[in-house]
């Protein structure tokens, strides 16, 4: 579609001031260079004859320039540029219609004149900016009297000047609602005693209790504290920050990251905002590029991964999504989340096992999609050292399934979410994933062999990545849960330390990953490693939630350590020694060099898994794991 097929009565009106404004800007520039004398009106019969002309040229450059199309509610610096190149390139027109065209072939002297072409540019940016920001400063007016009514809170802002500026700009446009800005604190000190869009810089971010207690004496309680990204960095301290605010009883929000260009908006501030490094950069457009108009199906779009990836799916332009779950509440609820997002997507939603090779067999056929996001799976350690043989049907028969359904329905790609437990694996989570990429990883080759000089064949590729903030299962709402009880927290180990990202960074860079192996010149690599930061020590992570919580670890609230649990070990690894690492160019990413059995000893040991399945035979089911990864350690807390 064209700019032309949007255009509205609005902008039609806009274009019918414009004109008017150019042409009164003209005719004044002509009466005063002219004096209202003889020569105004000498010239007037010639210049009504020029005029028609001149304004059709004018409407072609407002249009160019974009003075047509934006909204007068948010004209700003950009937008008073354009109209400065707009008089700029009319006067232009102006000097060279007098000089080229109409002094040596009508007149034959100057009709118009340097005086008079000066003069014009100045009128003529006057006259297209004074209805624009008069309608802005009344517009802006309005928001801030809202703003001083009874029901905005007095607020205190957190954080450097570029974020304050981001959060004032969607209080006084209307996005950010029932907030009154009264003061900012920021880290830097080159912004103390400064003004942002007319809000003081208050103090540091040190000089909180004194700045409330301050506004407090003088009759302007502040209410409401709220923390920008920057507020967020390691130096700016953000527990200190949020535990004074907590205990002066003030409401606490953050402004999430900046990037992305979505609406400024308010959320709560977690705990798991505090134990973030600074996220990876995301090419969105990257990410746009692989999924628009794309057929997708998420196994597992019930879970917390599964549903984020669903939801980045249809953001960035799916064509149409399948949701597979086999939980029927968690399908419902992500299809319901799914269905009212502003979306074209077709978005449909099935029950399914994929153990039920069969049903996945038919919906993958039936659907035909160009790439499937496989995150179904079972995850909870001590669960499947309980239950070895569900851990084998679901990640490994499961995962079986699901890559074949996908190549016989002629899909680009398959993408298996991992884990970091599948390196030199303890348990058997890890184990079963481990088998499961290297099933993937014999596929993802055999495919590339036989399809040398033919049609680019599927990718099968596989995502490691460690604990998910906030997902099910999760320590942190544990030990939300555990707090709010009173007590005790309970951790495995003084030792056990974990990797952790949030899911939205997490899906974001699975898909990116996902663009890497499907690139045009065909990778050799077929697992990718997420980089998850610094490791964090879990007793501190629990002492600082208790903190947070205006408790004292010890006094207010125990600590207990269970012990480790079967499966478990206290430090995770990234890479195992028999697959270095491969650097791929793609920030917050890496890969493992491929270390796969061939496919046909892969099929033996399937096949003898079955058996021992269809037995329930443990040691059977383990000896053949352990010849399948030999790697597989006995002694798990290590």
């Amino acid at each position: 579609m064209t700019r032309f097929s949007h255009l509205t009565l609005r902008n039609f009106l806009i274009a019918l001031h414009d004109l008017l404004a150019t042409a009164a800007a003209l005719f004044a520039a002509f009466y005063l260079r002219f004096e209202g004398g003889e020569g105004f009106y000498e010239r007037l019969p010639l210049l009504l004859q020029i005029l028609p002309y001149f304004l059709a040229f004018s409407v072609v450059v407002f249009f160019i320039f974009n003075l047509t199309t934006t909204k007068w509610r948010f004209i700003s610096l950009p937008d008073a540029l354009n109209v400065i190149r707009v008089a700029t390139v009319l006067t232009v027109a102006l000097l060279v219609l007098d000089y080229i065209f109409v002094a040596p072939n009508v007149r034959g002297s100057f009709f118009l004149g340097k005086v008079t072409i000066v003069l014009y540019w100045f009128l003529e940016v006057s006259a297209l900016s004074a209805l624009r920001f008069a309608y802005r400063y009344f517009r802006y007016t309005r928001v801030l009297h809202h703003a001083r009514s009874g029901d905005a809170a007095p607020t205190l802002l957190v954080g450097r000047a570029a974020d304050a500026e981001v959060v004032l700009r969607g209080i006084e446009s209307g996005a950010i609602k029932h907030l009154r800005p009264i003061g900012v604190l920021s880290p830097s000190r080159s912004d103390l005693g400064q003004f942002i869009r007319n809000v003081p810089v208050v103090g540091g971010l040190d000089d909180i209790e004194d700045v409330i207690n301050d506004f407090g004496k003088r009759n302007k309680p502040i209410s409401r504290v709220i923390m920008t990204p920057s507020a967020f960095e390691p130096d700016a301290h953000p527990e200190s920050v949020l535990m004074r605010s907590r205990r002066l009883g003030l409401i606490v929000s953050r402004l999430p990251s900046l990037e992305g260009g979505d609406t400024p908006r308010l959320t709560s501030v977690a705990v798991e905002d505090l134990l973030l490094r600074p996220s990876e950069k995301i090419d969105y457009a990257r990410l746009e590029a692989l999924i628009k108009n794309k057929a997708v199906i998420v196994t597992g779009g019930g879970g917390s991964i599964g549903a984020e990836i669903c939801e980045r799916v249809v953001a960035f332009g799916a064509a149409r999504l399948l949701v597979i779950e086999n939980s029927e509440p968690a399908l419902y609820s992500v299809t319901e989340a799914l269905a009212v997002l502003e979306s074209s997507a077709e978005i449909d939603g099935r029950i399914a096992d994929i153990r039920d090779r069969t049903r996945i067999m038919h919906l993958m056929s039936e659907f035909k999609p160009d790439i499937v996001f496989h995150a179904a799976a079972l995850k909870h350690v001590p669960i499947l050292e309980r239950d070895w043989s569900e851990g084998v049907k679901t990640n490994i028969f499961g995962s079986l399934n699901v890559a074949d359904a996908a190549l016989a329905a002629g899909a680009e790609a398959m993408v298996m979410i991992s884990t970091d437990k599948a390196i030199e694996p303890v348990s058997m989570l890890g184990l079963t994933k481990r088998f499961a990429e290297m099933y993937c990883q014999a596929l993802d080759h055999d495919l590339a062999v036989q399809a040398i000089g033919g049609k680019p064949p599927m990718r099968l590729i596989s995502v490691r990545f460690g604990n998910v903030l906030a997902s099910n299962g999760s320590v942190v709402p544990k030990f939300k849960a555990q707090i709010e009880a009173g007590g005790p927290v309970t951790v495995t180990h003084p030792d056990m330390v974990r990797y952790f990202m949030t899911i939205r960074e997490a899906c974001d860079l699975v898909i990116t990953a996902a663009t890497h192996a499907l690139a045009t010149e065909r990778q050799s690599v077929s697992v990718y490693v997420l980089n998850m930061g610094q490791p964090v020590k879990i007793v501190d992570l629990a002492e600082r939630m208790i903190r947070l919580s205006g408790l004292q670890p010890g006094h207010d609230i125990e600590i207990v350590f269970s012990g480790v649990r079967p499966g478990e070990r206290l430090n995770e690894i990234l890479f195992a020694s028999e697959e270095p690492a491969v650097e791929i160019g793609i920030a917050g990413i890496m890969a493992a060099k491929p270390n796969e059995p061939p496919m046909q000893a892969l099929r033996k040991w399937i096949s003898a898994l079955e058996d021992a399945i269809a037995r329930d035979d443990p040691n059977a089911i383990r000896t053949i794991l352990k010849d399948v990864v030999p790697e597989f350690a006995i002694n798990a807390a290590s």
